[in-house]
This record gives structure tokens, C-alpha cells and sequence, in this order.
């Protein structure tokens, strides 16, 4: 399975720009997943509903099951949080998975940044950044003080273009 990341401050558009590409590597055929990490306690669904109330109750796993989607719930319930390995080798098989937020993750990453927010390129501590996507130059003054690179700039504004180097980057085959 060939996985890329995504990283980048709160507000830079990640969820956004993944959610552009999803239907570019549709159309070339290409069986995506996406793995997103949160580090808030997100509801996902009203207390009052089966599934949570199962949950509450104990259950260590709930799956709900439809004609048209499969939910899996998994409580921790103070076991430690599965590693970026763990929750990968549980997805169903796909060409590429695209993966948020995991930012110590050892996989190569792009980090989406607009200077805009007027916080700094997280880059510089990342070896496995191997591009940046941004909706600005990057030879601007920001703070007082050059932003400068030496990885490539992606348009962030193009979400086919950054699929299709995301593609080329992991030398995933085009139909």
C-alpha cells in the first residue's frame, strides 16, 4: 500500500485540499483511503442512538452495519492509541491512502501552509516533508523575516496538479 501524509497548522486547508483530490484519483481509477488523526474526543453519533449506547454500556466494539455503509467503533478505554502501522494494516486494501495529521509519522508528507495565518513552515524539523503546497510564493517577508525552502512549492489552489505529483512522487501507475 503506498501512503502519503499531509501536515500542516490548524486552518491550512488540509481536509480541504484532500477532499479536492479524492475525486481526481476517482477519475483515474485509483482505490483511495484516508486515515485522519484528531486529537479531540469527536462525538460520532447522539448518546441516545444504539451504537452508543452499546458503547456506554461496555462494549469493547460496536460495528453497524447498512446496505450502504459499515461503521466500526472502538473504545480505548485507556489502552494506549494503535500506531499510524496498526491503523493502516486494519484498512481494506487500496492504491493509495492519504493520511492527516499524523505529523511524527516516518512517511512522506506535504505540508499545506498559507503564510496568511502568519505561523511558520513546520519543515524544518520534518525530514519526511518532501514538498510544500501553499497559496502563496514562498520568497515572501513574513514576520519580519524571509520564509525560504529548498523543497519544491506545490500550488495549493490546483488539487489535480498536487494529485497528480502526489502520483508521480509514489510512482503509482496511470491509467
Amino acid at each position: 500500500m503506498k501512503v502519503f501524509g499531509f501536515t500542516g497548522h490548524s486552518g491550512s486547508g488540509k481536509t480541504t485540499l484532500i477532499e479536492a483530490m479524492l475525486p481526481v484519483f476517482a477519475a483515474r481509477g485509483l482505490k483511495v483511503n484516508v486515515l485522519k488523526h484528531s486529537h479531540h474526543d469527536i462525538q460520532f453519533e447522539p448518546p441516545t442512538k444504539d451504537s452508543a449506547r452499546f458503547r456506554a454500556a461496555g462494549a469493547q466494539e460496536v460495528v453497524i452495519a447498512t446496505p450502504y455503509r459499515i461503521a466500526r467503533f472502538e473504545e480505548l478505554r485507556g489502552a494506549l492509541e494503535p500506531t499510524l502501522d496498526t491503523l493502516l494494516a486494519r484498512l481494506a486494501p487500496a492504491d493509495l491512502t492519504l493520511v492527516e495529521s499524523f505529523t511524527d509519522a516516518a512517511i512522506p508528507k506535504l505540508e499545506v501552509f498559507r503564510p496568511a495565518l502568519g505561523k511558520p513552515l513546520r519543515n524544518a524539523a520534518d525530514p519526511y516533508v518532501v514538498a510544500i503546497a501553499s497559496d502563496s510564493a514562498l520568497n515572501l517577508t513574513s514576520c519580519d523575516a524571509a520564509i525560504e525552502t529548498i523543497l519544491p512549492v506545490w500550488p495549493l489552489n490546483e488539487p489535480a496538479t498536487i494529485a497528480q505529483l502526489i502520483l508521480q512522487y509514489l510512482e503509482i501507475p496511470q491509467c
